[in-house]
């Protein structure tokens, strides 16, 4: 069954009036509700305040008796005396919980309402109330000389207030709809002008898949139909030249073909990399097992199982957790909160953090940096700063120093880390960024490296429009790595 453009979008516009009137409604129903219930709540509470007063006075004026005694015995000349007070149905109770006293006729008899639990709550010197049908009864403490000796009921009627919000929701019911009836009568006429012009397209689009092509637009209209009539225009006139776009296309499509059989290669050599990486701790690992399955009361033997494998299990995770953020960054587009974060302060911080692990090593850390500003997600740079100083200690000499320098040249902010630990070989300085890569392969699983820190450091610095170089060695040798931020004034 086919149904016009015009009738849907009519129909569209009546369920959101539908929508919008109802949640309109609800809001201003629940809060007038809200509102009236509030206003009987302080009602109900300033009289209650007039019966613990009047109950006091008469209470200190007349013969001193036993609070229990007091409401069985003034109970009744108490309600119907605060009855005439507040023009409420007034009920007393005396400490434990039984009627001493009403204004209602015919006492608190058959056919009255169950109020045990809230009579029960308000016993405990704490206010309830209880709606049953049009009235609302209202328990609170009646203080005594020495504390509570009571309950007072309140009995309010809520017809009026219902009488009201019944009165308001059947205002919305017919206010909402006439707006509706007269909403949809007015939308509709109104889209069959734009269901014309829609059909016009269609027929203009119709004759360029025949080769028929157009002469002028279609439609002149100031909005978004009247752009499209143009769009379809310039199309019919530029479908001859679209072909050599398409040549175009078939080019860049081969191009991509051959960048997806490229990144194929890379990632079956990234696999086998991997496989190498996991084998070698879980070769240990799996040693050590068979070992204890042989010598399971060899107590030396089971210290060494606990510490290695322990050692290659940390390594293991420490691996993983790398592979899968370097695989973020590099398959998805990488999220980032960017922010204005200043430098100095920052590096101050990460280089607190860091000075525990330093002390442990017998190592120095020390800072030269210069106040900046630059844009960038917070996580990312200490993250990115974190990984070179754990290298730095990891890989440095007995009593050595790690060193950080920050300066603002060229409208970017530079940060050296620099250290004087074992250097980097030449041969190797430009492998150190890729995956999996090691220096030393004995010297890393000795520390726990997994060759994944300095190439998940520089795709983060790339993702925030930074750099990173390693630099050459200076005279006292070690390691110095240079990055760079565009700096915000």
């Amino acid at each position: 069954m086919r149904i016009s453009i015009k009738l849907k979008f009519s129909l569209f516009l009546a369920v959101l009036l539908i929508l919008a009137v109802s949640v309109l409604s609800y809001f201003v129903l629940r809060g007038v509700e809200r509102n009236e219930q509030g206003q009987t709540e302080r009602y109900l509470a300033q009289h209650v305040t007039t019966v613990n007063l009047r109950v006091k006075q008469t209470y200190y004026t007349g013969a001193r008796l036993e609070p229990q005694a007091f409401m069985q015995q003034r109970g009744k000349a108490l309600a119907a005396e605060l009855a005439g007070f507040t023009g409420l149905e007034v009920t007393l109770y005396d400490a434990q919980g039984q009627p001493a006293g009403t204004s209602a006729q015919g006492g608190p008899g058959p056919g009255k309402p169950d109020l045990s639990a809230a009579l029960g709550y308000a016993l405990n010197n704490k206010v309830a109330y209880q709606s049953e049908g049009d009235r609302l009864f209202y328990l609170a403490p009646l203080q005594g000389p020495e504390g509570q000796m009571g309950v007072v009921q309140l009995q309010y009627s809520l017809k009026g207030a219902r009488s009201f919000q019944q009165t308001l929701l059947n205002l919305f019911l017919t206010t909402g709809g006439a707006v509706l009836v007269l909403s949809f009568l007015g939308g509709y006429l109104y889209f069959n002008r734009a269901a014309v012009a829609i059909g016009r397209l269609k027929k203009s689009a119709e004759d360029i898949r025949r080769a028929d092509y157009i002469a002028a637009p279609p439609v002149r209209r100031k909005d978004e139909l009247g752009e499209l009539a143009e769009g379809i225009y310039f199309m019919s006139r530029e479908i001859e030249s679209s072909i050599a776009a398409k040549d175009e296309e078939r080019r860049k499509l081969q191009l991509a073909v051959e960048k997806l059989q490229a990144l194929e290669q890379q990632q079956k050599q990234y696999i086998g990399n991997i496989s190498h990486e996991f084998k070698t701790p879980l070769t240990s690992i799996k040693a050590y097992v068979d070992l204890l399955n042989m010598y399971d009361d060899d107590p030396k033997l089971l210290h060494d199982a606990k510490i290695n494998i322990a050692k290659e299990t940390q390594r293991l995770y420490e691996m993983v957790e790398k592979v899968l953020q370097l695989t973020a960054l590099e398959k998805y587009d990488f999220e980032s909160q960017a922010e204005l974060l200043e430098v100095e302060s920052t590096l101050r911080d990460i280089c607190g953090r860091m000075q525990g692990k330093a002390e442990r090593y017998g190592l120095t850390i020390t800072l030269d940096v210069k106040p900046a500003h630059i844009w960038i997600d917070k996580e990312s740079f200490m993250h990115i700063f974190i990984n070179l100083l754990d290298n730095a200690i990891k890989y440095n000499v007995p009593q050595g120093r790690i060193h950080l320098h920050s300066e603002v040249r060229d409208q970017r902010v530079w940060i050296t880390v620099r250290d004087s630990g074992i250097g980097i070989p030449g041969e190797s300085r430009d492998k150190i960024f890729e995956p999996f890569y090691t220096v030393n392969r004995d010297r890393s699983r000795a520390s726990g490296g997994t060759g994944l820190g300095l190439s998940l450091v520089r795709n983060l610095v790339e993702k925030q429009n930074g750099t990173i170089a390693l630099l050459e060695e200076g005279p006292d040798g070690g390691t110095a790595f240079e990055l760079s931020f565009p700096l915000v004034s």
